[in-house]
C-alpha cells in the first residue's frame, strides 16, 4: 500500500500547486480579477465578474484541501468543476493539443481525469482524511461520485446558467 500512498501524496501535491498557481495568477498577476472578468466576458459569460471570482477563489480554496488531503474528493471536485468549465468554454474548440492556437484541451482534460482518479484513490495514509479516520468513506466509487457529481454538476450549472458562447457566422 505504500506505493499507493506515495502516489496519492504526489498527485495531491501537484494538483494543489497547479490550482493554487492558477488561482493566484488570476487574482494577483496581469489584469487581476477585472482582467479575468473581461476575458470571461469575451468567452460569453453573462456574469463575468462573478465567474472570475468563482473560478479564481475555487482554485485557491481547493489547494489547501488537496495539499493536506482533507476531504480529498471535495478538493478534487473543485478541480473537476473549474477545469471542466475551462474545457468547454475555451479549450475544446481549439482541438486536442495545447500548442495549437488558442490552446487545445489536452491540459485541462488531464487535470480533470487526474482529479477524478485522485478522488477514487483517496488521500492516502499521509492525509488528514486518514488521520481523521474518514478516508474509508471518501474513496473508491464514493470519492469518484463526490468529485464527478459536485464538480461536474457545478460545471454544468455554471455553463447552463451563465455561458452564452459568442456565435461566429
Amino acid at each position: 500500500m505504500e506505493g499507493v500512498d506515495l502516489a496519492a501524496l504526489l498527485v495531491r501535491v501537484i494538483l494543489a500547486v497547479v490550482m493554487f498557481a492558477h488561482g493566484y495568477n488570476h487574482v494577483v498577476n496581469g489584469g487581476k480579477l477585472p482582467g479575468v472578468a473581461s476575458w470571461f466576458k469575451s468567452l460569453g459569460f453573462r456574469a463575468p465578474r462573478l465567474q472570475a471570482a468563482n473560478a479564481s477563489f475555487t482554485e485557491l480554496g481547493v489547494a489547501p484541501l488537496l495539499l493536506l488531503g482533507l476531504i480529498t474528493p471535495l478538493g478534487a471536485a473543485g478541480v473537476v468543476g473549474s477545469m471542466s468549465v475551462a474545457l468547454v468554454a475555451n479549450h475544446f474548440k481549439n482541438g486536442f493539443f495545447i500548442f495549437r492556437k488558442g490552446e487545445g484541451y489536452e491540459y485541462v482534460l488531464t487535470l480533470v481525469v487526474v482529479a477524478l482518479a485522485l478522488a477514487s484513490l483517496g488521500g492516502g495514509r499521509w492525509s488528514l482524511d486518514h488521520a481523521l479516520d474518514i478516508d474509508d468513506n471518501l474513496r473508491g466509487w464514493a470519492g469518484f461520485a463526490i468529485a464527478a457529481g459536485a464538480g461536474g454538476g457545478g460545471a454544468l450549472l455554471t455553463l447552463l446558467l451563465f455561458w452564452r458562447p459568442v456565435r461566429t457566422a
